[in-house]
């Protein structure tokens, strides 16, 4: 029994380091980040928003990002936890996918970008892809009276291009940006 005893304390003392090392790389990695590990905070028009986490625009002449399952509220951070074979979720999937058509007439024979139309992991993606972005571009153009050549231009200047996962806009950059096109 003593020996039991002995051992598991050994073990926890290892793990102990070991996890404390660990936890020391990831927090002095996270410092050499361009937010060194904080939230990134923009402050417009006297309102402070985070641009990593997905904001609601429910606007016709504002992009629209991705869905999500928790209302955009970053205290219940998650998922639907409906997989691709469930009924109700492939009902709420088309739903939006009608009401996307709807808001862009003219992208009827264009594919719907899939994260238009479904939630993140987190249910707080502040991301959308560019081609997201550009499926929107003519109703942004209408609605704002705006050329689409502007649109698409100020889309290219918002993507955010990484050199391991697919480039991206921020939603809310891309909106901000938006206001302040002449």
């Amino acid at each position: 029994m003593k020996n039991h005893i002995i051992s598991a304390l050994r073990l926890t003392l290892v793990m102990l380091v070991i996890v404390g090392i660990y936890l020391g790389i990831v927090y002095a990695g996270s410092k050499v980040l361009p937010t060194q590990g904080n939230a990134e905070i923009i402050h417009y028009k006297g309102q402070k928003f985070y641009a990593n986490i997905g904001q609601e625009f429910k606007s016709p002449k504002y992009f629209h990002g991705r869905p999500s399952a928790v209302n955009y509220n970053a205290a219940g951070s998650a998922g639907s936890n409906k997989g691709p074979s469930n009924e109700e979720y492939l009902q709420m999937v088309q739903r939006r996918i009608d009401t996307l058509k709807m808001q862009n007439p003219e992208m009827q024979n264009v594919k719907v970008p899939v994260e238009l139309v479904t939630a993140s992991g987190s249910g707080l993606d502040p991301d959308i892809s560019p081609e997201g972005a550009f499926y929107q571009a003519k109703r942004i153009a209408k609605e704002r009276n705006i050329s689409i050549e502007k649109i698409k231009n100020l889309i290219n200047n918002q993507t955010e291009k990484s050199l391991f996962g697919p480039s991206k806009v921020n939603v809310l950059k891309l909106n901000i940006a938006l206001n302040q096109l002449k």
